[in-house]
């Protein structure tokens, strides 16, 4: 073997001491991997600039758009002991079908034949209060009696006053004539003074008038009196025989009402979901839950919960992606065209208030324009969702990201309530 020594090697130009570094090849597995690196570099660039739509995260359950067709505990009216079940768990039934046959626990209300009962008393008090108007009328037709009679009775007295204030006049003349001639010595003392007598006789006359219009006046306004008395009496019985008879008649529709709610009965159609009481002879009190009703819905919805930094971005008619529990599905939250197993919806109500700590309820619906929801689901099934924005660069996305700002708006949503309250306008203007 050659031995080429250090001073020999030293002595060589730089170009004779790379040559043997150059005659050496290239391992093929680097080769390749350089290649692939630059390939992979090279489509790392490229998607860089490709769209990515960004959306709003939030997870949420399956509900109703329609309260009344949410979930709804079934109570009691009344407190009662659970004599029969005329369902169970699992079962649909109409509305107006009889859930459980309840009985009577308070004392009360033990006497079966309370409301005949009641409608007799009532009939009593209804003839009672007949009775009374009857005895006001009369005394009614007393008093214009005695009004008359009275108006007549003064009348007459009036007209004898007035006779008697002539007689006194004409008396009181003569007296004052034949006076001045007895004074004068032209008549005789005796036919003075029976000319003075028939003036005083008719003097008294005219006071006695006097005094019995006066008499007569007060006698009947006396009876009259006593008269309205009896009728203020009269009429103040009938108020309270009128009140009582109210008062019965409420007591008795209470209590046809309260007969009515011995039987529980479905408020809407839909499946009995759970018992909330099971037991024969079990007690319930006035307002408990019976039994859970799981209405027939048609309107099924996402209730979702997005963060509160988040909602200012939401408007109303937002398209959202929507991953249901139970079904397999891929979803490229920023490609929502390739994803899979995911389904389409929309915006319909953005809450005003928050529903939890930091994070607002919004509800979406089927976007119509997309395949339909399945039907298989149930009220209450977990979801996710992605409420989809703008198109973005990928890499403006990742840089958002990492500096943790909000997503990118290209004009301002519109105000709900301003066109809400402009709905209710012309609604209004509409109406009249």
């Amino acid at each position: 073997m050659l031995k080429i020594s250090s001073k020999s090697v030293e002595k060589m130009m730089p170009q004779d001491r790379l040559y043997s570094l150059r005659s050496l090849d290239t391992p093929m597995a680097g080769k390749l991997l350089a290649r692939w690196l630059m390939g992979i570099g090279l489509i790392f660039l490229i998607v860089l600039f490709l769209p990515w739509q960004q959306n709003i995260r939030g997870n949420g359950k399956v509900t109703a758009l329609d309260p009344s067709n949410r979930p709804q505990t079934v109570e009691t009216a009344i407190p009662g002991r659970i004599q029969k079940w005329n369902v169970r768990e699992g079962q649909y039934v109409n509305k107006g079908d009889t859930l459980v046959v309840l009985s009577e626990i308070k004392d009360k209300f033990f006497d079966p034949n309370l409301l005949l009962r009641l409608r007799e008393q009532i009939n009593a008090k209804t003839s009672s209060l007949s009775s009374k108007n009857q005895k006001a009328k009369a005394l009614q037709r007393q008093i214009d009696a005695l009004r008359e009679a009275m108006q007549n009775k003064i009348d007459q007295s009036k007209a004898k006053l007035e006779a008697e204030r002539v007689r006194y006049q004409n008396a009181e003349n003569q007296f004052q004539r034949n006076k001045k001639l007895y004074e004068a010595g032209n008549i005789p003392l005796t036919k003075f003074q029976d000319i003075e007598y028939k003036f005083q006789g008719a003097k008294a006359d005219f006071e006695n008038a006097n005094i019995e219009l006066t008499r007569v006046e007060a006698e009947y306004l006396d009876k009259i009196s006593k008269a309205e008395s009896d009728l203020s009496n009269t009429l103040a019985e009938i108020f309270d025989a009128e009140g009582e008879i109210a008062k019965l008649k409420n007591e008795y529709a209470n209590m046809q009402i309260r007969n009515e709610q011995y039987q529980v009965i479905a408020p809407q159609s839909g499946v009995v979901v759970k018992a909330l009481k099971a037991g024969i002879g079990e007690t319930i009190k006035e307002q408990e839950a019976v039994c859970t009703i799981m209405p027939d819905a048609q309107d099924l919805a996402v209730e979702m919960y997005v963060k509160a930094m988040d909602v200012p971005l939401i408007a109303k008619g937002r398209k959202v992606r929507v991953m249901f529990d139970g079904w397999p599905a891929i979803q490229f939250s920023g490609w929502p065209s390739v994803s899979v197993g995911t389904f389409g919806g929309q915006v319909e109500v953005i809450d005003f208030v928050n529903s939890r700590p930091g994070e607002f309820r919004i509800l979406v619906i089927p976007d119509k324009t997309e395949e339909s929801w399945p039907k298989q689901l149930r009220m209450g099934s977990g979801t996710k969702g992605w409420v989809m924005l703008n198109d973005v660069p990928v890499w403006f996305e990742i840089w958002r990201q990492l500096n943790g700002f909000p997503a990118t708006l290209y004009e301002e949503p519109e105000d709900p309530l301003y066109e809400m309250k402009k709905a209710n306008e012309e609604k209004s203007k509409d109406t009249e």
